[in-house]
Formats: C-alpha cells, structure tokens, sequence
C-alpha cells in the first residue's frame, strides 16, 4: 500500500487557506470599518462587494506572480543542472557520491548507488538529491492563482451575506460572531488537511482575525467623525 503524505498538499492548501482567511478577514473588517462610519445597509454592501472583486484579483495576480517567479527559480536550477551534467558528469556524480556519503552511506556504496541512479534519469536523480526539486511536480502558477482567488471570494462571500440578511440592529454583532466562528473553524481545518494540531492554528487565526475587526473599526468610526 502506497503512503499518502501531507506534504503533498502543501501547494493548494497553503493558497487556499490563505485566500480563504484573507477573504474573509479583509473583508469583514473592511465592511465593519464603514459601518463604524455611517450604517446604511447599500454603503455597507457596496464596500463588501468592492472588496471581494478588488481583493480576489488582487490574490490571484500575487499569488500568480509569486509562484511564476518560484517556478522560474526551478527551471534555471533544472537547466544549469542539466548543463552542469553534459560538460563535467564525472564531478556531478562525485557530487552526487558525497551527498550519499554524508547521509551516512560507505564510501564504496555510496559510489554504488550514485552510478546506478544516474544510469537511468540522472538530471531526476541530481534534482531531487541535490537541489531538492521533483521535476515532474514544478510550481504551479496557475493552480495558485485560482485557487487563491476562489478561495478569497468565498470567504469574502460570507459577512456579505450576513450584512444582506441580517437586520440594523444586530448587523455588527453577527458580522462579528460568524466571522470569527468561521475563522477558527477555517484555521481547524487547514490544520487537519495538513496534519497539524487544530487547536493552536484556530487560536491563532482568531487573534489577527479580532486584531483586524477591533482596528478596522476604529479607524472606521475616526474617519466617519472627521469625514
């Protein structure tokens, strides 16, 4: 039986949970900090929704030209690699010897599985061993930027939701209560997919999350008095 490791995830997950939380941090604080200022249901609507589409693209043009860049650094590693292998692929597998010698191999062995590993696909060998590349799962750009942005306009979605259901009076106490609810399960959850303790990352997304509605607000309610 072949092992699933959750390492694997790392990609998605890491831009899904942070579109997701960024959403719905940034947008629920957003909205709080206008209805701080004035408590009309259509300004309140309007900045949610602006916020969503401006903030969704914003994630997805990040993330894309992050992990462009990423993936950028990998091909060059890959080709300088491949080059390094045609002029001198005597020194590449003496580096590659050791590499398997301070991993605590025998000299001999150590020898032994370099030529017998570079005998099939030596660039695979040298990219997983030496710069820790697989080159058949590079970054990708594309998958992170959607994801990303998906994941920010769903949890954008939510206090605009609540805001367009919710009546004036108990407005902000819901924006308040859902979004920190969702927020603690939001960081559960990326700590289960990724197999770590659920409890410490749900803390921690609740606390910026509170950071970010209790300043929000503030500046909110300073900019209604001033404005």
């Amino acid at each position: 039986m072949r092992e699933r490791h959750l390492s694997g995830r790392a990609a998605w997950l890491r831009a899904a949970v942070l579109g997701a939380n960024d959403g719905l941090v940034s947008t629920a604080s957003l909205m709080m900090g206008v209805a701080a200022a004035t408590n009309t249901r259509s300004a309140i609507l309007t900045a949610g929704m602006a916020g969503l589409a401006a903030g969704a693209l914003s994630m997805a043009v990040g993330e894309y030209v992050s992990v462009s860049s990423q993936r950028d650094t990998e091909r060059a590693d890959l080709a300088r690699e491949r080059l390094e292998l045609a002029h001198d692929p005597q020194a590449e597998l003496a580096e590659l010897v050791g590499i398997y010698r301070r991993r605590g191999l025998s000299p001999g062995l150590a020898r032994q599985v370099a030529e017998e590993l570079s005998a099939g696909d030596a660039l695979a060998v040298h990219a997983r061993d030496e710069l820790g590349l697989d080159p058949d799962a590079l970054s990708q750009p594309v998958q992170a930027a959607v994801v990303s942005a998906v994941a920010f306009a769903l949890g954008a979605a939510l206090p605009i939701v609540i805001v367009a259901l919710v009546g004036s009076s108990l407005r902000i106490a819901a924006t308040v209560g859902v979004t920190l609810v969702a927020l603690g399960l939001l960081g559960a959850t990326g700590a289960q997919l990724g197999g770590a303790p659920r409890g410490r990352a749900a803390l921690r997304v609740l606390v910026g999350g509170v950071g970010a509605l209790v300043i929000s607000s503030l500046v909110g309610e300073l900019a209604g008095a001033v404005v």
